[in-house]
Formats: C-alpha cells, sequence, structure tokens
C-alpha cells in the first residue's frame, strides 16, 4: 500500500484528528481545491493512475465517499456527479 494514505492526506487537509465516518454525524467538509491538493500529492508520488488532474481529483473524492466526506457542500458521491457534468471544468483550468 503506497504510503502516505489517500485518507490521512484527506484528514490532514481537514485539519481534524479523524473522521467522524457516520453518515448521520457526517460534518467533514472539503474544499475541491484541497481535495486538488491531495490529488497533486498523490501524483507526485506516482500513486494515482488518472491522465490529468480531474481524472485523479476524482480518486481522491472516490477516497472520500468512504469517509463521508463532503467536497464543497455536497456528498463526495455528489460531487463527482457534478465534475462528471463538467459544472466545476473551470476550477481545473
Amino acid at each position: 500500500m503506497p504510503k502516505p494514505w489517500t485518507s490521512h492526506l484527506i484528514i490532514k487537509a481537514l485539519g481534524v484528528k479523524k473522521c467522524n465516518g457516520s453518515l448521520e454525524a457526517a460534518v467533514e467538509d472539503l474544499s475541491l481545491e484541497k481535495a486538488m491538493d491531495v490529488a497533486r500529492q498523490k501524483q507526485n508520488d506516482g500513486h494515482l493512475t488518472g491522465a490529468d488532474l480531474k481524472a485523479q481529483t476524482r480518486e481522491v473524492i472516490g477516497t472520500c465517499v468512504s469517509m463521508r466526506v463532503k467536497i464543497d457542500g455536497l456528498w463526495a458521491k455528489d460531487a463527482l456527479t457534478t465534475i462528471a457534468n463538467g459544472e466545476w471544468d473551470e476550477r481545473f483550468a
């Protein structure tokens, strides 16, 4: 397993000791830009397979799904849909 784990980098970016993980009590909210920063860090370590920053950020947000971390106020799955629909493309420029 490549270290540091994506989940650890997400927790560090959130500035918390650990994520709640409970769907009902989930309060962690990561900005898209911080998710992009995690993707850049993982890519620099050679740990992501995405062809570009957008695809790599989607990989990071995929980890946020299981961690119950929101992205810019959206559940991670909804954020992935938003990215797939091209609604945040200008933020990847």
